[in-house]
């Protein structure tokens, strides 16, 4: 529940212009004349920034970013609005989903953090996406279809983000899903008021829209065989997901009727069928599962004097479905999360934590469950636990206690079902993968998601874009090379010259007859290189002295607190306006890439840095070097905010 991180962030600034007895500046203008300290003149290097370095599906984050600032200006007539949209999904077809649900290892990752507090990108994608579905943007398919055909086993995150990428470059695809509905976990594992369906319906209509065959209530295996789907496409990609949930490996688990797993009662509430819980729930886990489950149960709530058919197990296992006159006088359930980590280790993130906290469920960490206690008539009434040791795994002596309960759920891991499909599972209930996501031993069988470890919604958007690169080069015959260090979708300069109209001259004998001294020539791109696919530049290689303390613009939230989660199913992240996505973008600190702040031009005591001409410049040829004045002093470089300047031109 990516919502209430924010709360957490104190605002402290932690980037110093000084150290403990620095009082004076030094004098600049002895530094700046000094002498030349080098032979060296100025390159102008693109590397990654750590932001898209901890992104999984590996958006182009700085660049959506300086588009919505207005930094890289959109070719023609495109909005910013449709300009950023294109860029951020060339990664990633799911702006307003992940911009709502995603953990946001990239916030993590910012380098604004050693200034004050990581940049909102989260808060900035989830604008991109909201109002890309408001305008209406559409994908585009490739001009012309290959005449090949994919099958794609599963329609979740991993399934429909690998169609998008195929359907790009011209494959034919078909998804077969064996529920009624496509979106998989992002629609049957993350609650409604996460994820509200009419955002998540339009980002899946968007992708279905480009032609992509949708084959619903089909399972592969047993309303068609695997033998029919390899005769009939010229590759496989599996993405069944994991949605087989793990029961407690305790006694008496496997035979309680009222032990459930939290893959099987979130699909029940996210199918409609699940309306009322039981009045002490027990969930074990720890992870995003488990608080998405515990959030539910609060919001459900319970009812006295329950009848057998509306017991949630029943609900659960298919047995039928609650109706609203049921649970229209519903009391509030007491909800246990319990994990044999201590809470502040649990993998949750600490937002999610606080958002239950808040909402009235009690969490016990450093308990290991030890036996499921039955009634007379074989139900769960208990659970037994016993306490842990710091170290995790062992048991404190006579530490055992029972904890009430009527309805235990485990969200202790899930793995895949591969039912009738074959030996193309491993023995713990996954796909193995290589590291171009083929299924090894299985020419033609790809494979991206949950299936092959349940990790992040974003992980397995990340995957399926690789795994439709790999499924694109299996059709054309074409040796797999190896993936690039820094795996991720980079701003190319080369395209930008491009689409701006600045693409260099084509290089004849005719064009020049000298091959040296070649920065006046147009057939190529001077003084510059790209280390985007080697490289994630780190703060100590900006001048962080350049930016000034600028509070975080958070996102407006609805968390109800424990005597308002009782049917609250609104959803409770308000998004930024334009002007607000702007202004939060604009703290970006483009790590590796200039952002136009004339430090260089300023500071260069040669005049050997300048702006090219407006009519030349474009994002990343902003500024430019007169070799004929430059001396070496590396100022432009040490003032350089965004590391973009290295001195490296006359070893």
């Amino acid at each position: 529940m990516a919502t209430s991180r924010d709360d957490m962030q104190d605002n402290k600034l932690t980037f110093r212009k000084f150290e403990d007895g620095d009082h004076e500046w030094d004098s600049m203008t002895a530094q700046i004349f000094s002498e030349d300290t080098t032979y060296k003149c100025p390159t102008y290097v693109n590397r990654t920034p750590p932001c898209q370095g901890s992104c999984p599906s590996g958006e182009d984050i700085r660049g959506w970013l300086d588009i919505v600032r207005g930094i890289e200006k959109p070719s023609a007539d495109m909005s910013m609005q449709e300009y950023s949209f294109h860029r951020l999904t060339d990664a990633n077809p799911f702006p307003s989903i992940m911009g709502r649900v995603c953990p946001a290892p990239c916030e993590d990752g910012c380098n604004r953090n050693e200034v004050e507090d990581h940049v909102g990108i989260n808060s900035v994608e989830q604008f991109i996406g909201d109002s890309a579905l408001e305008a209406g943007f559409t994908f585009e398919t490739a001009t012309k279809d290959t005449g090949k055909k994919v099958a794609i086993i599963g329609g979740g995150p991993a399934g429909l983000a690998a169609a998008y990428q195929l359907r790009r470059i011209g494959h034919a695809c078909t998804i077969f899903d064996d529920h009624s509905e496509l979106g998989g976990m992002m629609k049957y594992g993350i609650p409604g008021y996460r994820t509200p369906r009419d955002v998540l319906n339009g980002e899946i209509d968007r992708i279905v829209n480009m032609g992509v065959e949708i084959k619903l209530n089909t399972r592969v295996g047993k309303d068609i065989s695997m033998e029919q789907v390899e005769k009939d496409f010229d590759a496989v990609l599996w993405a069944l997901g994991a949605k087989k949930g793990r029961q407690l490996p305790i006694p008496n688990a496997d035979d309680a009727p009222n032990c459930l797993t939290g893959v099987d009662f979130l699909e029940a509430f996210n199918d409609g069928r699940l309306k009322l819980v039981s009045e002490k729930v027990i969930v074990i886990g720890g992870g995003d599962t488990s608080i998405d489950v515990v959030s539910v149960a609060r919001r459900l709530g319970h009812i006295t004097n329950i009848t057998e058919k509306d017991r949630p197990e029943n609900i659960v296992l298919g047995q039928t479905a609650h109706d609203v006159a049921s649970s229209a006088t519903k009391l509030g359930a007491d909800v246990t999360l319990i994990s044999r980590s201590a809470v502040e280790k649990m993998n949750a993130a600490d937002h999610e934590i606080r958002d239950a906290l808040r909402e009235g469920v009690k969490i016990r960490g450093q308990l290991s469950p030890v036996e499921v206690i039955l009634d007379k008539d074989g139900r769960a009434k208990a659970l037994k636990v016993a306490e842990l040791e710091d170290d995790g795994k062992t048991i404190k002596e006579g530490s055992e206690f029972e904890i009430e309960a009527d309805l235990i759920v485990s969200a202790i891991g899930q793995s895949g079902d591969m039912t009738g499909m074959g030996d193309i599972g491993n023995d713990h209930g996954f796909i193995d993968a290589d590291q171009h996501f083929q299924v090894p031993g299985k020419p033609g069988h790809f494979v991206a998601g949950d299936i092959v470890r349940p990790h992040l919604l974003t992980t397995a958007i990340g995957q399926a874009s690789v795994a439709a690169e790999s499924i694109d080069h299996y059709f054309k015959h074409e040796d797999l090379r190896k993936r690039p260090k820094v795996d991720k979708h980079t701003f190319n300069l080369l395209d930008k010259l491009r689409e701006t109209g600045h693409e260099p001259i084509e290089f004849t004998k005719e064009v020049t007859d000298e091959y040296r001294g070649t920065d006046g020539g147009k057939w190529a791109v001077h003084n510059y290189e790209d280390r985007s696919a080697h490289e994630i530049i780190s703060s100590d290689e900006l001048f962080l002295g350049h930016f000034s303390f600028t509070p975080r613009i958070r996102r407006e939230e609805e968390v109800p607190d424990s005597k308002e989660v009782l049917g609250h199913f609104q959803e409770r992240m308000k998004g930024l306006s334009e002007e607000q996505a702007a202004e939060e973008a604009d703290r970006c600190m483009s790590c590796g890439m200039c952002f136009e702040c004339d430090n260089c031009v300023i500071y260069c005591p040669q005049d050997a840095v300048f702006r090219v001409k407006k009519t030349d410049a474009t994002m990343g040829r902003y500024v430019d070097t007169d070799y004929s004045k430059c001396i070496g002093c590396h100022i432009c470089a040490d003032v350089c905010p965004t590391g973009y300047i290295d001195m490296a031109m006359g070893d």
